[in-house]
């Protein structure tokens, strides 16, 4: 696989050229840990997952590397708010965005690290750009990168920089796209930060957001790494300062391709609280959804193309879920066991796997990888129906859906304990049907169905699944 990809830098589609061969080394902006994550975060989360396990696809080892930001303006904000020490308040949103991700079949990220772990690495990296003279000391005693010295300020969000305005500062971790200034990387303490403070060489204080991702980053994966991910939102003013910050330091190239998905909107609109339409994922998880079918939504739209997240979607994507699970329940009962699968993949099943792999070849085309999973539904469907698939055809399309789903990790169909009493009646089903005894047959069918689980009958027998 010739894996390409669009650069947000140079605003081309590109080919992979690892610098290791063999090797991606990848960092994600994590979540900033004072709420829990809403699904529009995790827009950006499951393409990520999306890149990551398509880049295993194609033979890759990946080193993913994720932050967690665990003391910024909301962080502290949020712990003062709520009377308890940062380090606590912030331990209860990075247990809930683990148990998120695990919901929503996300692969664990390498390496995790909190930036409060990190303050002293981000000390250094602030004393090497002393050093080179892009940081300096307000009067207010924080410390600001000089954005008017790096001549390549604004490469990554193609700024215009005739109109920059200089010798603005912005204090603020998060600040307005259009505010192009000397930013924060040392927060000089006052009141409003309580007890959260380290000491420096410029005084007691904490480190701004954007310094944060450049020490990580080069702890973890080094001075120039692969891949570096994130929401749009993240490119200016986010990705456009971690740029400066690391190149000024080191005078080298910070990373080589940068890859960023398009903001999500919730039934045409952008989700906000006061349009009611803000949703975390347990929201969502609250109305009968599963990770599953929010993943299978989440995943469905090109991850440079706004994403529209509607309920009808999600009711979209149980029908097409519960599609799936009766193809497979259909080639398991086809394959009956069968070792066909180490065989060559029949033709019918290699074009389908082939245009899966070509679909995320070029630049993680979602859509079309899902289309290949319908046509591999599709002919293999029609081939059971005609009574021309054989136990090794059905095994190799089991095979097949298997691959796709090292990617898409929502087509495995849910393993549903069957309860004891259901079993049974199943059991006498099967009896009365062998026996032609219909009447019973459909007695035991409505108790089946009195007990949440459906019977349906099919050539292969009878086919159970919970309601």
């Amino acid at each position: 696989m010739q894996l390409r990809f669009y650069n947000s830098l140079t605003r081309r589609v590109e080919p992979l050229e690892p610098l290791v061969p063999g090797t991606v080394r990848m960092y994600t902006c994590g979540p900033t840990v004072y709420n829990f994550a809403h699904i529009g975060n995790f827009r950006a989360y499951t393409f990520e997952d999306l890149l990551r396990r398509t880049l295993e696809y194609a033979g890759l080892k990946v080193t993913h590397v994720m932050n967690l930001t665990d003391v910024d303006d909301k962080t502290i904000r949020g712990s003062r708010a709520a009377g308890v020490p940062l380090r606590d308040y912030t331990a209860t949103y990075k247990k809930a965005f683990f148990e998120d991700v695990d919901t929503l079949g996300i692969e664990r990220a390498t390496v995790y690290p909190a930036a409060t772990d990190h303050v002293a690495e981000m000390i250094a990296l602030i004393g090497k750009l002393f050093e080179k003279g892009y940081a300096y000391q307000a009067p207010d005693k924080s410390v600001y990168f000089s954005v008017a010295k790096d001549p390549d300020y604004g490469k990554l969000a193609h700024l215009d920089r005739s109109g920059m305005r200089a010798s603005v500062r912005i204090s603020n971790d998060e600040y307005a796209k259009d505010d192009v200034g000397d930013f924060a990387l040392w927060k000089a303490w006052d009141e409003a930060d309580g007890d959260v403070k380290w000491d420096s060489p410029w005084g007691p204080g904490r480190p701004g957001w954007h310094i944060e991702c450049s020490a990580m980053s080069a702890k973890y994966l080094g001075e120039t790494f692969d891949i570096h991910t994130g929401g749009i939102d993240n490119l200016f003013p986010h990705h456009e300062n971690e740029i400066a910050q690391a190149e000024c330091a080191t005078g080298k190239t910070f990373v080589k391709l940068w890859m960023h998905c398009a903001h999500l909107r919730v039934n045409g609109e952008k989700m906000s609280k006061s349009a009611g339409n803000f949703y975390t994922l347990r929201d969502l998880l609250a109305k009968g959804y599963t990770g599953r079918e929010i993943r299978y939504v989440l995943l469905g739209g090109h991850y440079r193309q706004p994403l529209n997240f509607a309920f009808d979607a999600l009711a979209a994507a149980r029908t097409a879920l519960a599609r799936i699970d009766e193809f497979t329940v259909r080639m398991e009962a086809l394959a009956g066991g069968s070792g066909g699968a180490a065989l060559p993949s029949p033709d019918w099943v290699q074009k389908h796997l082939d245009a899966f792999g070509d679909a995320l070849a070029d630049d993680l085309n979602s859509p079309l990888a899902f289309a290949a999973v319908f046509a591999l539904v599709n002919d293999g469907n029609r081939l059971a129906q005609s009574g021309s698939l054989d136990a090794a055809g059905a095994a190799a399309a089991l095979a097949a859906l298997a691959r796709m789903d090292t990617v898409l990790n929502v087509l495995a169909r849910p393993a549903a304990a069957i309860p004891a009493q259901v079993q049974s009646l199943l059991d006498q089903r099967a009896a009365a049907r062998q026996a032609k005894n219909w009447a019973e047959s459909d007695r035991l069918r409505d108790a089946i169905a009195a007990l949440g689980w459906t019977v349906k009958d099919t050539k292969e027998g009878q086919r159970l699944s919970k309601s």
